[in-house]
């Protein structure tokens, strides 16, 4: 990786006339490029596709535990938060998601 001496940006790889580059596409500096150049990107091992993103199928909580009892199937714990829903003068909403079955369900105060 090269950086732009007249701005600091990163400079790109240009080819013209058999000859390399360094170009800035912030300030339009150029430079030719010196010596042997090359170009390396990082594969996944096992499938050999680049750039293939592998999704996980675990949710990780944070959010805050409370005693409430699910509508749905009857747990007693669940996760809470709270947002502005309404006009700022009055109170806000609390959401709740059952711990077990992942219902969601809201109460006013």
């Amino acid at each position: 990786m090269k950086f732009c001496p007249k701005c600091g940006s990163i400079m790109v790889l240009k080819k013209e006339n058999e000859k390399t580059y360094f170009y800035c596409n912030n300030c339009n500096y150029n430079e030719v490029a010196q010596g042997r150049i090359g170009l390396k990107e990082k594969t996944n091992e096992k499938t050999n596709i680049p750039g293939k993103i592998e999704k996980i199928e675990k949710e990780i909580t944070t959010l805050p535990k409370t005693k409430e009892e699910c509508p749905k199937c009857g747990n007693n714990e669940a996760y809470y938060w709270t947002m502005q829903t309404r006009a700022a003068d009055e109170a806000e909403t609390k959401f709740l998601k059952c711990t077990k079955c992942g219902y969601t369900w809201r109460e006013y105060d």
